[in-house]
């Protein structure tokens, strides 16, 4: 997991300013071996105008890009998030995002969402 002070990740690719903002998070996590969560993303790429959930919207489009551009052979994995408190895993999430509490025990101690780049061959 990304660790607060290990900027020796963001390299100058990264921090293009020519590039959209969709195009350096693609960057980020084709460059980066461990998934990141959209609170990392954020951080490493210095977006702190934007919040969690719109980080989420660019994700779900780039899942699209990724596979359509790839033919298939590349696609944005989500590590689903899950429930500090009893272990429950929200495999059935249609879209990324960070649920706000359990729906088995109501603990609102969720795990945020990690997202990584795989190959699919």
């Amino acid at each position: 997991m990304f660790k607060a002070g290990c900027e020796s990740y963001i390299t100058a690719s990264l921090m293009t300013s020519d590039m959209t903002t969709r195009e350096r998070i693609i960057n980020l996590l084709q460059s980066h071996s461990n998934p990141l969560s959209a609170e990392e993303i954020i951080l490493v790429l210095n977006l702190q105008n934007m919040k969690p959930r719109d980080i989420y919207e660019h994700l779900k489009h780039i899942a699209k890009s990724v596979k359509a551009r790839s033919g298939g052979k590349e696609v944005l994995a989500m590590i689903p998030p899950s429930c500090k408190s009893c272990g429950y895993i929200f495999e059935a999430l249609d879209k990324p995002k960070k649920p706000s509490k359990c729906p088995k025990c109501k603990s609102e101690r969720i795990s945020t969402p990690t997202f990584k780049l795989v190959s699919t061959y």
